[in-house]
């Protein structure tokens, strides 16, 4: 049905488009053959009310132009939205896929030796993987949800590592702050997998949250094992790709690495 419309909507205009060159066309061969006349001015010597009739049938051809055209941009602009809000759910659609793989696979392990830290473990996990799913695909979630949802992860990892870490969250924010979800989590990913997952003793990772004068702050700073070589991945780029498609000219996001210390911050602008 969708395929009929469309092609009686080009029907119509090849039609329009055929009259609208077809009529002075007949004007001029009338004026040559039937007339006789040597030059032809357009309309010259007709009747006020064909002429009436002709100009006003132009006008209403340059008025469906100009809508015509309109259309077409509006539909580019809708198509252009389209495609970057497909490509923002892709790009969501790939925050940490491994985190879940890999507390799966410590589930496994822990189901046979520890139940209850095994149930406190899928708890966390469902959390997590609701907020993902569900809240992730919203436009915006409060900065409060997110900040719970960055708890959660940093519980989780408590809870898997076999080992003492410390670990420090620290936020002061004020209420009603919007914010694009799941932004965040791939800095604090990257932090546990290429520091704290790497080191055999006195691993940290400290990072705090403020809010002030529209702005967000965040930062996280943790320390790694200079001698393992760190990889990229898509995680950050993934982010600095989401940032310009959500945050254009309203963010900034700073690396700093010094004596096996990674630091990075990242300021928001509130939309």
């Amino acid at each position: 049905m969708f395929l009929a419309i469309k092609k009686d909507k080009w029907l119509v205009i090849k039609v329009i488009v055929y009259l609208s060159i077809a009529i002075p066309v007949i004007i001029t061969t009338y004026e040559f053959i039937v007339l006789g006349n040597e030059s032809v001015m357009f309309l010259a010597d007709y009747p006020i009310a064909v002429s009436i009739i002709i100009l006003i049938y132009y006008a209403i051809l340059l008025a469906v132009g100009i809508i015509w055209i309109i259309m077409q941009l509006k539909s580019l602009l809708e198509l252009k939205k389209e495609k970057r809000k497909t490509e923002l759910l892709h790009l969501q659609s790939q925050v940490n896929p491994h985190f879940f793989f890999n507390i799966l696979n410590n589930l496994y392990g822990l189901v046979g030796t520890d139940a209850k830290k095994a149930q406190k473990l899928i708890l966390k996990l469902s959390d997590m993987m609701r907020y993902s799913i569900y809240e992730g695909e919203k436009e915006t979630v409060t900065l409060e949800e997110e900040i719970d949802y960055l708890k959660n992860y940093i519980e989780l990892h408590k809870i898997r590592y076999h080992k003492k870490i410390d670990v420090i969250f620290k936020s002061n924010i004020q209420e009603n702050y919007k914010v694009k979800p799941l932004l965040f989590i791939i800095l604090l990913e990257n932090a546990f997998k290429h520091g704290v997952e790497n080191l055999r003793e006195n691993a940290y990772m400290h990072t705090k949250m403020i809010t002030k004068e529209k702005k967000i702050y965040f930062e996280v700073e943790n320390n790694f094992d200079p001698e393992i070589p760190g990889t990229s991945g898509i995680g950050l780029e993934n982010l600095k790709r989401r940032l310009d498609l959500v945050y254009p000219n309203m963010h900034n996001l700073s690396f700093v690495i010094s004596n096996n210390v990674y630091k990075v911050k990242l300021t928001l602008t509130q939309l």
